[in-house]
């Protein structure tokens, strides 16, 4: 990197209507093209990579102070003390060690005060603090401010029109556009956000998509997509989630401050005009509609539709895994994978389905399922789980719904894997007794950096589980999705030819998919 030369500052401020409040701030690659810069306005301390192009910006502004702190959010919990430190090494699995395990969340915050020249008596010796890494583009956009655009030849970021980005990270591949108002975020490797869409302290992680609505205090994990105006996502975890209109959640009880969180658990959606209020925990791959208000923890009971009117909330467990709707999901995210595998820092995906982490919740809910069938209903034939309400009969369903679940793999598979715990890790399956094993070597000093330790990670991923295709339990499986489909053509807005082609590829397509993106 170098600073600018006379002639290449001449040629800035006259060709190429450019503004420098000092452009002995301005530091470019020792290739920088004059012409890669149009129109733009430059304060404070900024750095360019090579063949980054920025043109018809209003402001692009680095802080100048010496020993800046680290920018250290708090997800979740938007009252909370801080537990995200962004840096340019983050991934949703390193996001997730910070959260859950204080030793990872003080390695990176000390890495990232010695980046940022906490530990150093020279300005010159610290990371500027606004970056924009070589094939970036940047352009239209309002104002910049101490981000980090990271960007490469084959993974390059944008930023467009009118967008207002200010203390945030981004990953390779990101794209920021049309109106984005963006505060104090990560937006991750091929993630899009667009359509005026505003976010503060939030996480976005691989193919997530998010247009129109906002965010704030959000985990929005690998292939969380909302699109419509009047949706807010806070203070949750989301991933492979889909947002219907008008989806928001509570985390302000007008009490203690804004200080609940809840997790709606891979796979899981929300129909329009959903609301839940946090704390609430919903299962994988489950459904939510209406109003929820017992703060239920559903973890255990997957699959489910989940209805609330505000006042009560019927679950029925099980009952998704029948639905066309799963069936493609589980099927597209593998195929909408739109990174490149050469970033050294990528969020770890396991595609896998089933996979132990789903199987342990749903060996769980029929066990719990089948507890409560062995007592009396009440007089209305119901039962009471986690303040909400289980039909006699919903029960009986759920726990068929589980066996095909349970039947999907080889029973060795199963039973080999049925005696560990399993977390998701915003995305990654890996058994807890591993990460815990990953945690020591940070807490006695084994793992001293955060490129040791995401080195590390990858190691975590658990074996693949192969779906038995020649079992009863796939066949049945089939059955119940196609028995959807037909119930969705019966409706009169599916052509015979849909019908037809889509139950086709059930009998030849697989589930199961060995993709674990490293």
């Amino acid at each position: 990197m170098r600073h600018l030369n006379k002639i290449e500052i001449e040629q800035l401020s006259t060709q190429q209507r450019c503004w420098a409040e000092d452009w002995n701030n301005i530091i470019v690659a020792d290739d920088f093209q004059v012409s890669s810069l149009r129109n733009s306005n430059f304060y404070g301390r900024v750095q360019i990579g090579s063949c980054a192009t920025i043109t018809d910006v209003k402001m692009i502004k680095g802080s100048m102070s010496q020993g800046n702190k680290p920018n250290v959010i708090s997800v979740l919990n938007e009252g909370g003390d801080g537990n995200v430190v962004l840096c340019p090494q983050l991934t949703a699995q390193l996001a997730w060690l910070m959260i859950n395990h204080k030793p990872v969340f003080e390695l990176c915050l000390k890495e990232e005060s010695k980046a940022q020249g906490m530990v150093s008596e020279s300005v010159s010796e610290s990371r500027p603090r606004m970056i924009v890494c070589d094939y970036a583009k940047i352009e239209g956009a309002s104002k910049i401010v101490d981000c980090i655009i990271q960007s490469s030849q084959d993974s390059p970021t944008y930023v467009g029109a009118d967008v207002i980005m200010e203390k945030c990270v981004t990953a390779c591949g990101a794209e920021v556009t049309d109106a984005a108002k963006v505060y104090e975020c990560f937006v991750g490797e091929a993630v899009h956000i667009g359509k005026a869409f505003s976010a503060e302290a939030s996480l976005f992680f691989a193919n997530a998509y998010m247009d129109n609505g906002e965010a704030c205090a959000a985990v929005c994990g690998p292939f969380a997509c909302s699109h419509h105006k009047s949706t807010l996502l806070i203070g949750g975890e989301f991933s492979f989630y889909n947002a219907g209109s008008n989806t928001n959640q509570s985390n302000h009880a007008y009490k203690m401050g804004p200080i609940h969180w809840g997790t709606l658990q891979r796979g899981a959606k929300t129909a329009s005009g959903c609301h839940i209020l946090w704390p609430a925990t919903i299962g994988v791959f489950s459904m939510v509609m209406g109003k929820v208000v017992q703060h239920p923890d559903l973890s255990n009971l997957p699959f489910s539709y989940v209805f609330g009117d505000g006042n009560k909330t019927y679950v029925y467990p099980g009952t998704n895994i029948k639905t066309v709707g799963t069936w493609r999901d589980v099927n597209k995210w593998p195929t909408r994978d739109k990174r490149n595998n050469s970033q050294p820092y990528q969020d770890l995906i396991t595609f896998d389905f089933p996979n132990p982490y789903i199987l342990q919740y749903v060996a769980e809910g029929k066990k719990i399922l089948q507890t409560l069938l062995t007592t009396p209903a009440d007089e209305n034939n119901e039962y009471i789980y986690e303040g909400c309400i289980i039909k006699k009969k919903a029960a009986e369903k759920g726990i068929k719904y589980y066996d095909i679940i349970l039947g999907l793999t080889r029973k060795s598979e199963s039973a080999s894997e049925s005696e560990s715990s399993y977390v998701d890790m915003f995305g990654f399956i890996a058994k807890e007794s591993a990460v815990e094993n990953l945690i020591l070597k940070v807490g006695n000093g084994k793992i001293t950096s955060i490129d040791d330790l995401c080195a590390e990670i990858p190691s975590l991923a658990v074996p693949q589980m192969t779906i038995d295709k020649e079992g009863e339990a796939y066949r049945q499986w089939l059955e119940l999705i196609e028995r959807d489909a037909r119930k969705e053509f019966n409706m009169g807005d599916v052509s015979e030819e849909q019908l037809h082609d889509f139950i086709s590829k059930l009998q030849w397509k697989t589930s199961n998919h060995l993709l674990h993106k490293q």
